[in-house]
């Protein structure tokens, strides 16, 4: 009997930060679901996600960082794609985001034309509606801030069987001067040393919606950030450590790093009590193993950081990098706060397109992520 006790005692200890990789993936599948629709600017897809995540926050036992609630509002100009998105070329209707996107800066309109000016290769022209289509290799759309007085289109190379001579678009957009979001920001008060800070964050925003029917998933981009920022989140709101450690899921990465700016711009918290941040950003593979941007910058703790991984053979290999304004830890980074942006290498190619969906994103080595960076917070609070 005292056997089995010890057995599960220990299988108890074991478990207390191990990975439920199915309670993940079934994250992954919310977050990456049409309910919340690419996490972006149509179909209220940033507003539900948003919800979503202070649910999560209040569920972990997180206290809001600033007042009683756990947002932080602003808010930001945005061009978006809500309803028609219907393009046919050579008499060939094309499907949105598998044949074409559209450039998010893009004005709406409805003709139907001949493309008279062949630019190169793969630019055509018609110059009197000013309607620009490229042909690509790949399709990657982004989000765009402002409007021009063009359309202009990106059609997969695979989708036609010849240069595209005439083209038919019905293109509705909708610019919208003052987007209205929220940062969502919460934090576990430290037992020891409440008012120094570790800090981790992610960006829950993606792309959103390209016309009424196709949304853009973000698995890897940036639903495995958010995963793994609200697995450490629940895991330290059940073990308070001598630091407190905040959380903040950032939104208006895409568009370029605007929630990050504002957080910083109006902090929720003295940054020179922030000991250390750690950035997730694209963490749901991991095959080659990770990168640190700047490493350079903080080489005491990048070296801690590869000592933990040497020992424990978390990862196939950590990566040095430099600074870099590539993701929400720039910011931060400029203003003194030491930080790492931390993302997975190998694995799939999929990237701010359809195809990045969460069916198919692996998340190798999601687990013994979660395992280093409970060992590397250890050693910033010694």
């Amino acid at each position: 009997m005292r056997k089995l006790i010890l057995l599960l005692l220990f299988a108890l200890t074991a478990n207390v930060s191990a990975q439920d990789l199915p309670a993940t993936k079934k994250m992954m599948h919310k977050l990456t679901s049409k309910d919340f629709w690419g996490r972006g600017y149509t179909k209220n897809g940033m507003a539900r996600a948003a919800n979503y995540l202070c649910k999560q926050f209040k569920n972990a036992g997180l206290q809001p960082i600033a007042g009683n609630n756990f947002r932080q509002n602003f808010s930001y100009a945005v061009n978006t794609f809500p309803r028609k998105m219907d393009v046919t070329v050579n008499g060939k209707k094309l499907i949105p985001g598998k044949d074409f996107i559209i450039d998010p800066a893009s004005s709406g309109q409805k003709s139907a034309h001949i493309l008279e000016v062949q630019k190169d290769s793969v630019t055509f022209i018609a110059q009197k509606e000013r309607l620009i289509i490229t042909l690509k290799d790949k399709l990657t759309w982004d989000v765009a801030t402002k409007t021009e007085d063009y359309t202009a289109l990106q059609i997969n190379k695979k989708a036609l069987s010849k240069k595209p001579e005439t083209v038919s678009v019905n293109i509705e957009n909708v610019f919208i001067p003052e987007f209205k979001t929220s940062n969502i920001c919460g934090i576990i008060k430290g037992t020891r040393e409440p008012d120094s800070i570790l800090l981790i964050t992610a960006h829950y925003d993606h792309l959103g919606g390209m016309g009424n029917h196709t949304y853009f998933p973000g698995a890897n981009d940036n639903a495995s950030g958010i995963a793994m920022l609200l697995n450490l989140a629940k895991y330290y709101g059940a073990h308070p450590q001598p630091y407190s450690i905040a959380f903040i899921c950032f939104a208006g990465e895409e568009p370029g790093l605007l929630g990050s700016r504002y957080f910083t711009e109006h902090p929720l918290i003295p940054l020179n009590k922030v000991r250390f941040l750690i950035n997730v950003d694209m963490v749901g593979t991991g095959e080659k193993g990770i990168t640190a941007v700047n490493a350079t910058l903080y080489p005491k703790e990048f070296a801690a950081l590869k000592k933990l991984n040497d020992h424990k053979k978390y990862l196939p290999e950590i990566h040095s990098r430099g600074k870099a304004a590539n993701s929400d830890h720039y910011y931060f980074t400029e203003l003194g706060v030491p930080a790492f942006f931390i993302y997975t290498e190998g694995g799939i190619k999929a990237y701010h397109d359809v195809y990045d969906i969460e069916a198919t994103l692996p998340l190798t080595k999601f687990a013994d992520l979660f395992q280093l960076f409970l060992a590397f917070n250890k050693t910033l609070t010694q």
